[in-house]
């Protein structure tokens, strides 16, 4: 059970709560073995170095990849960047620009740096298709693929409606025409299956805070013989690819919390999807008009993306603040309060996306917060409704 002032947490898809065993094992790097990894002149840098390697072993064995293939960075959204501006090579004299194919419903961290790119006159970007459950149109992957591209960006999963995309087939498509192929699995890694190396992926983003780890850690995966340009400079750390200082506790929780997942993940997610089910059915039965958004058959066993449509999301969010720790969208754009564009891509109407509520659950979710959930949303809909009626 995760509480703060009698307030219920299910926002998991922003950020989890770190694993007590994750913050016990950091808190030894912090403390006792506080060496730099770099430092190969005494004892201290030579067990910080290891602990670095055994977390790389623990990064790839979650995600079928080889151990020699992670960098660690500050989290996804670096690992991104670095993919997206160290893959593409730049020329400003060149005639034919880079062409990269998105996922219109992709983390801002994908579609931002893309359209920086574009702006610049640096880039061609390509939206994918997806319909109105936000389901990727495969056949338009490949009339992209064939027309030519510098890279390819599908997710593994999305950050609000919670979809699974099928990248397996992305990638084979992707190898077919001998194109990079960028897969941000950041909502996926310790959720479902990832097998980086037979499934084609060039390059797998993924966040510590995402699977029970810390925030400000995060690694990336490169294919080998794939080389990216450093984005910064500093000491030629981690293949000349990510300079800096590693970030050994940090590193050693993230592999920890994959070493976990790895163990637990199957049966965790089962008992998640089952409180993720129940909490649908209460609100389905409570909430007249409520709309389930994406794609539910194929989606995170956490996520429960919901709209009520003449109710604004805005209004509920006031309402529940401090007893529900849910979200109106992603945390991608804090503080600034605009449409989803995940559901504008998905060209629902503005009522339904102006009354999408994201709701995520994860492994210390209990079946008691789910029914106090339910009592407090269906209330705060109720209330708000007779407060709309009471203005007209």
């Amino acid at each position: 059970m995760i509480q703060t002032a009698n307030s219920i947490y299910l926002d998991y898809h922003s950020t989890t709560p770190v694993d007590r065993r994750v913050a016990e094992l950091m808190l030894h790097y912090m403390i006792t073995a506080f060496g730099n990894a770099s430092s190969v002149d005494h004892i201290y840098g030579d067990e910080a170095n290891k602990a670095v390697s055994q977390a790389s072993v623990n990064v790839a064995k979650l995600t079928g990849a080889s151990s020699k293939e992670i960098i660690f960075t500050s989290g996804a959204t670096e690992s991104i960047n670095l993919v997206i501006q160290g893959s593409i090579t730049i020329d400003n004299t060149a005639k034919i620009k880079p062409r990269i194919a998105v996922l219109p419903v992709e983390h801002k961290a994908v579609l931002d740096t893309c359209y920086t790119l574009a702006k610049k006159g640096l880039a061609e970007i390509i939206n994918l298709r997806v319909d109105s459950k936000g389901r990727l149109d495969l056949d338009n992957v490949e009339k992209a693929c064939a027309s030519g591209l510098s890279l390819v960006s599908v997710m593994a999963a999305n950050n609000e409606i919670g979809n699974i995309y099928p990248i397996q087939e992305v990638g084979k498509i992707a190898q077919n025409y001998n194109i990079p192929f960028l897969c941000d699995a950041s909502q996926a890694v310790g959720k479902i299956p990832i097998n980086f190396e037979e499934w084609g992926i060039t390059y797998l983003a993924i966040s510590a805070h995402k699977l029970y780890g810390t925030k400000g850690t995060g690694a990336l995966v490169v294919r080998k013989a794939h080389h990216l340009n450093p984005i910064f400079f500093g000491g030629g750390h981690q293949k000349g690819i990510r300079s800096g200082t590693l970030n050994v506790p940090g590193i050693v929780g993230l592999g920890e919390a994959c070493r976990l997942r790895l163990l637990e993940m199957e049966e965790d997610e089962k008992a998640i999807a089952e409180l993720r089910d129940k909490l649908q059915s209460l609100l389905l039965s409570k909430i007249p008009g409520l709309v389930i958004n994406g794609d539910v058959s194929s989606r995170l066993s956490g996520n429960l993306h919901i709209s009520i449509p003449d109710v604004p999301n805005s209004a509920i969010i006031a309402r529940v603040r401090n007893k529900l720790a849910i979200s109106t969208g992603a945390a991608c754009s804090s503080g600034v309060e605009t449409p989803s564009h995940v559901l504008q891509a998905m060209l629902l109407p503005k009522e339904v996306i102006e009354g999408a509520l994201r709701i995520g659950i994860g492994k210390f979710t209990n079946s008691l917060e789910i029914e106090h959930a339910a009592e407090i949303l269906s209330s705060a809909v109720h209330l708000t409704r007779q407060a709309m009626c009471s203005q007209m």
